[in-house]
């Protein structure tokens, strides 16, 4: 079983004191978990300033004692509630049956890179990490997280890299992509425009995987120019675990609805994010966690309202990211398992 849950510290303190809160907190989290033949898997720490807080949440007693060893990502997206550092865990009594890379790009690395660069120094890294475990980017990588910096700006460049590195390996819309969000954020990199996730699974095979459409819902992602699944089914371990990409207010056209109205987005996107899971044979209601995305950070009660409604005991956590088409208020990913 597998068990996801999102913690903020409630202290209004320094964020070395909100690290300390956190660190109790998921000291006593992991001892009930631990009764319950769980372990903590995978951590993913959102920052609301990575420049200020990177160096002291790695040197925390909060990090060293629960993170360090475990697979985790850290992304500047500022949690909408005003804690500065929010996380999100995943706890199993299953195996650590996958492979988790957290990429960052050094200052040296990034000097004089556009974001075209960075994004193929990225994939780069992750191709040379796995030349010699067997696994392959076309049949084990399954999920990728693209951090963009400035993606209004930036982003045109990530969707050149990805569409380039993806054709030369045979990933193409005749085959299949990889599920991903691109999304708004910064790593501790200054100077870094792009920074990147990859999951993969080595023992997965192309057979054990569907790729999610629900046409009656939203385009293929090819018919504008950007390779991604909307979202891949994995069968591993006798469960079938669903990623749902970064998920708009778009209809079967591509076409953006509801301009203006955030409320009205959230309602359609969660409409296509159940589409994409009923594809697999899930619905809205198998979904483990959310993360939100949000343009506009002034949006945050009325969404933030909408989800304590509809999902009362599903977790979820609302950020600040700029996403990759202004017109669009707001962005969803999830995950699913049944």
């Amino acid at each position: 079983m597998n068990c996801y849950r999102i913690f903020k510290p409630k202290n209004k303190g320094t964020f070395i004191q909100r690290t300390e809160e956190l660190n109790t907190l998921l000291t006593d989290y992991l001892k009930t978990e631990e009764a319950e033949h769980r372990h903590l898997q995978y951590a993913k720490i959102f920052l609301s300033d990575a420049q200020n807080q990177y160096q002291q949440l790695v040197e925390s007693d909060f990090y060293q004692n629960h993170l360090s060893a475990k697979a985790v990502t850290v992304v500047e997206q500022p949690p909408l509630d005003g804690s500065k550092i929010s996380v999100l865990t995943k706890t199993t009594d299953g195996p650590d049956d996958f492979v988790f890379q957290s990429l960052r790009l050094s200052e040296d690395e990034v000097k004089g890179q556009s974001s075209y660069l960075q994004t193929m120094l990225l994939f780069n890294k992750y191709l040379n990490s796995i030349k010699n475990s067997g696994m392959t980017m076309g049949e084990n990588l399954v999920r990728t997280w693209i951090y963009v910096a400035d993606i209004d700006v930036n982003y045109s460049g990530v969707v050149r890299a990805r569409n380039d590195i993806f054709a030369r390996y045979g990933l193409t819309a005749d085959t299949h992509f990889v599920a991903s969000t691109g999304i708004g954020g910064y790593s501790a990199t200054r100077h870094a425009t792009v920074a990147m996730d990859f999951l993969s699974y080595p023992a997965v095979k192309e057979d054990d995987k569907k790729y999610l459409k629900a046409l009656d819902h939203l385009n293929p992602t090819h018919e504008y120019g950007v390779a991604f699944e909307r979202g891949t089914r994995v069968g591993i371990n006798g469960e079938q675990r669903f990623f749902i990409s970064g998920t708009a207010s778009i209809d079967k056209h591509g076409d953006v609805l509801y301009l203006g109205d955030v409320g009205r987005q959230t309602a359609r996107l969660l409409e296509n994010i159940n589409a994409l899971l009923n594809d697999g044979g899930a619905s809205i209601g198998d979904v483990d966690y959310f993360i939100v995305y949000l343009r506009d950070l002034s949006d945050f009660p009325t969404v933030s309202a909408y989800m304590i409604e509809r999902f009362p005991k599903t977790p979820f956590i609302i950020v600040e990211a700029k996403v990759c088409r202004p017109q669009w208020l707001i962005e969803m990913e999830c995950t699913a398992t049944i």
